[in-house]
């Protein structure tokens, strides 16, 4: 598969993966392994970033939709989304409101259409 493909099966952004994971191709016993056994460079971009668009958004509660409205469009580290956390800007308040509401809309109409599934 390719690296951009194999990146995000392992939530990790690409561009901070090493020079010969980004020009190989990842067949599914490497990705297993990688999954398994990940190697250090890994599991430091998994703690430490720079982290892929989907994770900042499940890390700070939004959507990427959000993201991007906040201008945010760079890939964040760890440290990063912390900060964000603990400044709790107006932006992010409206953002994880949104989301909420968002969801809580997406619950009901799955409930809805399992229940008329039922009838």
């Amino acid at each position: 598969m390719k690296p951009a493909t194999a990146a995000k099966k392992l939530g990790v952004y690409l561009e901070a993966t090493p020079e010969e994971f980004q020009a190989g191709v990842v067949s599914r016993d490497e990705l297993n392994e990688l999954q398994a056994n990940p190697p250090e460079w890994l599991r430091d971009l998994r703690r430490n970033g720079p982290h892929p668009k989907q994770l900042i958004a499940q890390k700070l509660g939004i959507s990427t939709s959000g993201l991007v409205r906040a201008g945010l469009t760079e890939a964040l580290t760890t440290e990063q989304i912390t900060a964000l956390k603990d400044e709790n800007p107006d932006w992010l308040v409206r953002e994880r409101a949104t989301f909420k509401e968002f969801k809580a809309e997406e619950a009901r109409l799955a409930e809805k259409a399992k229940a008329e599934e039922q009838d």
